[in-house]
């Protein structure tokens, strides 16, 4: 506590930057946690990153609130890449629930307080519990430790402008679609043949009212098909957590002004 009175601007910087990752950062962001905890949690993980890194002296001028500024962004982008990277689940829940016929039914998800697909939903707490289980949630903890090493304290700005942060940001985008659609392709796959099965019988048998029957098949199939390929989905499930932590480490390498691009 001693060493907090004597350099409380540095700890300052950082009770800023890990404040902020708890702003958007997966499962430490969650409406259904107490914003008193998550403010306890963060004072005290901000004790401890304090006491553990090598911290600057830091003194407050005019240039001391262009870094509180830089450690509030800091934070937030690196969580937000993080939930982006995560958010491919729901995306591929949508895919599903589109070809379903499920795409008018949302739900409210009361962990973000905003609307997700049905089956978005059921694959998103799947992927919750995984995450859990994997313990997943301590290398979260591990990566805003870390932060501090690819951008110190004292560095004055963030090259946002910079072509590989921005190369790496549409790559991220890019590659949370990739795997969105990974995820979905068994079951519209599957549902994409149901349809043009369904095309046939309704030429060839013109008497057959398809839209009464189509609709409770794929939604029997859709579910057929999510029992057969779950294993699957949580081997792909378990390797976003790795693209996640790895999304977030080239991010932090690019905003600490490393000049290679991300690999």
């Amino acid at each position: 506590m001693a060493d907090i009175l004597q350099n409380y601007p540095a700890f300052l910087l950082v009770l800023a930057r890990i404040s902020a990752f708890f702003i958007t950062l997966p499962l430490f962001s969650y409406r259904n946690i107490p914003a008193s905890h998550k403010a306890g949690f963060a004072f005290f993980l901000s004790w401890i990153v304090f006491i553990s890194i090598d911290v600057p002296a830091v003194n407050i001028n005019g240039s001391y609130f262009m870094l509180v500024l830089k450690e509030v962004l800091a934070g937030l982008l690196i969580g937000l890449m993080a939930y982006i990277i995560l958010s491919a689940i729901q995306i591929a829940g949508g895919f599903i629930d589109f070809q379903m016929g499920f795409a008018i039914a949302n739900v409210i998800d009361p962990q973000t307080g905003v609307q997700s697909p049905l089956i978005g939903q059921f694959l998103y707490t799947f992927a919750f519990l995984l995450m859990l289980s994997l313990n997943a949630h301590h290398l979260l903890l591990d990566g805003v430790f870390y932060s501090f090493q690819f951008i110190p304290l004292d560095q004055p700005f963030l090259p946002l402008g910079n072509e590989n942060v921005i190369h790496f940001a549409v790559t991220s985008f890019n590659k949370m679609f990739v795997i969105a659609f990974q995820m979905s392709i068994p079951v519209v796959g599957s549902l994409f043949l149901v349809d043009i099965a369904l095309g046939i019988v309704a030429r060839t048998v013109p008497q057959l009212n398809i839209f009464v029957v189509g609709i409770p098949l794929k939604i029997a199939v859709s579910f057929i098909m999510l029992i057969l390929v779950m294993a699957a989905l949580f081997m792909l499930m378990q390797q976003l957590f790795e693209t996640m932590l790895y999304t977030m480490r080239a991010l932090m390498e690019l905003l600490g002004g490393a000049d290679n691009g991300p690999t």
